[in-house]
């Protein structure tokens, strides 16, 4: 069953199935079986998306409630419910994004963030936590202000600030009483993101991170606030990323993730008086620290191994910890600021995987016994059988391993006759992992074979990986999707001629840069805001994207050639399949004219390509109505192109396209 029955703990002191990367098995590609079920049939879309969304849990003060985001209404609103579970109720009613909710020390009001059409332009509102009329704080329509972070005399909120047009992330602070605001930080280095960790608890002091554009690079800092002097307390040489989660309840003692082990990260506690570091973890999977439990005898983290995450629960003292045994797929620890109740007596804990939607449960400590607390998926979809996602590994054209997950169909025959795709993940820097994919299981669930790789710039393996794409996005990256296709021939399940590419953001530049750079792969792509051009998204995108950009591609005066050699407008002209283009209207990051760049070269060359624009949405579609829209276009698109007939499909888009 898909449904998550119980969770269970289980003591596991840091034991895991493999190591790190390096112990990773190829994978047989003739091992790869569809397994038979008379049930399956084609998930219906607008199920997959009346399936709620449940994310950014926060614990209210007395222990007794907890706020969440979720898309119940068909847009992301507050919510909150009762800790020992019931109906919940709806908090805020807007047709903008809610989210990264806190309570104030007192109860009596929630904060959290809104932007406006997707615009990513947040401003951080207050409603009583009781319900009201909710309160604009910041109301700055050209500064982007996130992640609040209440003091404990509740006299004074903290979180991120930065202008429209700034490139850095900078610390701020808002005075409750007043609503005035003044910076903390102030970052001079272009691209440079700080961010609030914790205050500490007479107020003075708040802990906070500092990270350079490509994520290679953290350092942790110790700040007066009245002064606003910091002190680095992980000075180093080189690129390593000391990220601070939380502070012990004494004030003495930091929880932090950091990669000084050979690249890899791993989790430790850090003395704030002698700056020394204790290891708690020694492992080459990605280890990521959680919070201290209130009474400071505890501390969370999670290991993200090859794409799956489990959840620990530690000592510490000693450092031994216990995993929460849960069900196939992605498990981890929800709560704003602190997964733990303030009781020290629970924890919210969120499962799920790319067959089963995200859902919170409550885990009480003391009896090991975890009820859920959020039911997301609709009783329709919950009797449609999902395929689970499987972990491969194969080889690449230098001999690296790529990991990716693969969803196989219920019931294909093994006679090259099936159609697959290729899901490139966004990024670079990030990791297809096992969430819960409505676009996936609607193409599974329909006979499409869906492979999603991690290629070279993907996090989880190490930072030598993440950095062995810079100055060549769309190269070796690209090289490592397409022995994915070769792969998924060996299977003996595909049809060469049916083979399909899509992805968003920059999966949607890969998917764009596929179809130029090998156009006798593919049998049709959508792609979904993906950049066409990296020079115009330098002039067009948000200014700290942009350098971000500029440390994966160097200099654009002095790298002119590296950004044409990795720009897919070099390569565009020459694509035979089919393109589907989707696109917000509003998407501060992509910018609606990159899509555009791309429509009009093809529709002058004569290609089969249609678009569609989505007013009042950003990067991403966030409206339930505008996601199965774009659902329905993908699936009729790849219906038409990899499973009809190519001849009469290429003449009736032609014939749309004028």
């Amino acid at each position: 069953m898909r449904i998550v029955k119980a969770l269970l703990l289980s003591t596991a002191m840091m034991c895991w199935a493999s190591s790190g990367p390096d112990d990773r098995a190829l994978t047989d590609p003739h091992s790869v079986v569809s397994e038979s079920n008379p049930a399956a049939r084609a998930a219906p879309i607008d199920d997959l998306y009346y399936t709620r969304s449940v994310f950014g849990a926060a614990w209210s003060p007395d222990g007794q409630q907890v706020v969440f985001t979720s898309d119940i209404s068909g847009r992301l609103n507050l919510w909150k419910v009762s800790a020992s579970g019931g109906w919940p109720i709806q908090l805020t009613q807007s047709d903008d994004v809610q989210s990264n909710a806190v309570w104030s020390p007192d109860g009596k009001w929630i904060v959290y963030q809104q932007d406006h059409a997707g615009n990513e332009l947040y401003d951080l509102y207050a409603i009583p936590s009781s319900g009201g009329e909710p309160v604009n704080l910041t109301n700055t329509p050209a500064i982007r202000e996130q992640d609040p972070r209440w003091s404990h005399d509740g006299k004074t909120i903290a979180f991120a600030y930065k202008p429209k047009v700034g490139t850095q992330y900078d610390i701020a602070l808002l005075d409750w009483a007043t609503h005035k605001v003044h910076k903390l930080t102030n970052e001079r280095q272009p691209g440079y993101s700080w961010s609030v960790v914790a205050w500490s608890k007479d107020d003075k002091t708040i802990y906070a991170n500092r990270i350079n554009p490509p994520f290679t690079d953290a350092e942790i800092f110790r700040i007066d606030v009245a002064t606003g002097t910091a002190e680095n307390l992980t000075p180093h040489h080189g690129t390593v990323r000391y990220l601070a989660s939380s502070l012990a309840p004494d004030g003495r003692t930091l929880l932090l993730s950091s990669d000084a082990k050979a690249g890899y990260m791993n989790v430790a506690q850090l003395d704030t008086s002698t700056k020394k570091i204790t290891w708690a973890t020694d492992t080459k999977w990605e280890a990521f620290s959680g919070n201290f439990s209130p009474d400071g005898k505890r501390y969370t983290y999670v290991i993200n191994e090859d794409g799956l995450t489990d959840a620990y629960l530690a000592d510490c003292a000693t450092n031994q910890a216990e995993k929460l045994e849960l069900a196939h797929g992605l498990n981890f620890f929800s709560g704003n600021p602190n997964e733990f109740a303030p009781q020290g007596d629970r924890l919210i804990v969120s499962h799920e995987a790319s067959n089963q939607p995200g859902d919170l449960w409550i885990y009480r400590i003391g009896n090991r016994h975890a009820e859920q607390l959020t039911f997301s998926t609709i009783a329709s979809l919950r009797a449609v059988p999902l395929p689970a996602s499987q972990i491969v590994h194969y080889r690449t054209f230098d001999g690296k391993i790529i990991t990716a997950l693969l969803w196989i169909p219920f019931n294909l025959k093994r006679d090259g006759s099936n159609a697959a795709l290729v899901v490139p993940h966004g990024g670079p820097t990030g990791q297809r992992v096992d969430y819960w994919s409505p676009e996936v299981q609607a193409l599974t669930s329909r006979g499409y074979i869906c492979l999603a790789p991690n290629p070279r710039g993907s996090t989880g393996y190490g930072l030598e990986f993440q950095k062995a794409n810079f100055q060549d996005l769309g190269g070796g990256d690209l090289k490592d999707e397409l022995a994915g296709v070769e792969f998924l021939k060996s299977t003996g399940y595909v049809d060469p001629k049916k083979i399909g590419i899509t992805g968003g953001s920059y999966g949607g530049f890969m998917t764009l840069m596929a179809i130029g750079k090998a156009p006798e792969v593919w049998g049709a792509a959508v792609e979904e805001y993906g950049i066409i051009n990296w020079s115009s998204m330098l002039k067009s995108s948000d200014p700290s994207l942009n350098e971000y950009l500029k440390a994966l591609l160097g200099n654009p005066d002095q790298n002119r050639k590296i950004y044409e050699a990795d720009s897919p407008i070099t390569y565009i002209r020459s694509e035979k399949a089919p393109l589907l283009v989707l696109q917000g209207d509003n998407d501060p990051r992509v910018p609606r004219e990159e899509a555009q760049q791309v429509v009009d070269i093809l529709k002058k060359e004569g290609r089969v390509v249609d678009v569609h624009y989505y007013p009042n949405e950003g990067h991403g579609f966030s409206k339930r109505e505008n996601q199965i829209d774009a659902l329905r276009r993908t699936v009729d698109w790849f219906d038409k192109y990899l499973k009809g007939t190519s001849a009469t499909a290429g003449a009736q888009a032609a014939q749309a396209s004028k």
